[in-house]
């Protein structure tokens, strides 16, 4: 357990911590931490306040803010509802314990934190049929019917009258279109992914503290 001489008073003013006195006597919960005071809370309905001079305080394992006080000093000497004057708590000091017991004032600033994250986006390859009109010129065979006139010669006519009407079918062979259409793999697409790295800037605002110290008369002691 830590002694008055090394309690981070400034872990005890950002965080809840018990405290107890003498006897572990409930003070409550510490609530803030002032330049020669601590103040302590405790109930939830009948709240109590406790402003218990810093150099009273015992030790501090982490958890609890131990005090030298009784239940009797804390409930005649420290609970009240309003802060102590500067020498109000002049009578408790011991020769044993330092007075200045120093405050820790955390000043802030701001920092870029840059980080990278994957992000992914799609690439998107789209095929459509497209219509265009061919023309082809395609050679056709096809018969003709020729009519030569020869003299009979040797040939004799039929015997009888010619009485009834003939006809003789000749046959023509022609070549005829037939257009059908049939798909082949024209080419092929290759995809490929390559990285590429590029170089960003960025820039933005950030914020720290600017410290000024005054004193009695109101000029600047120290400024960083």
């Amino acid at each position: 357990m830590s002694d008055a001489k090394s309690i981070d008073w400034f872990e005890l003013s950002v965080s809840r911590k018990e405290a107890r006195g003498l006897n572990n006597y409930d003070l409550g919960e510490v609530q803030e931490v002032a330049q020669t005071y601590v103040v302590t809370q405790k109930g939830t309905i009948n709240k109590q306040k406790f402003f218990i001079p810093k150099y009273l305080a015992e030790g501090y394992d982490g958890e609890v803010l131990r005090f030298r006080v009784t239940e009797k000093d804390a409930t005649n000497n420290f609970a009240r509802d309003s802060p102590p004057s500067s020498d109000e708590y002049s009578k408790y000091k011991t020769p044993d314990v330092p007075t200045d017991i120093e405050t820790r004032i955390p000043v802030l600033a701001e920092r870029l934190e840059i980080s990278k994250r994957e992000a992914t986006i799609e690439a998107t390859v789209i095929k459509e049929p497209l219509t265009e009109i061919k023309t082809v010129e395609v050679p056709l065979i096809h018969e003709e019917l020729i009519i030569e006139r020869r003299p009979a010669g040797e040939f004799k006519a039929a015997e009888g009258v010619i009485d009834t009407k003939t006809e003789i079918n000749i046959q023509l062979k022609s070549e005829e279109l037939q257009v059908t259409k049939q798909p082949y793999v024209k080419e092929e697409l290759v995809l490929k992914k390559k990285p590429v790295t590029e170089t960003r800037t960025v820039t933005d605002q950030i914020t720290s503290e600017l410290v000024k110290v005054k004193g009695p008369d109101g000029k600047d002691i120290e400024e960083s």
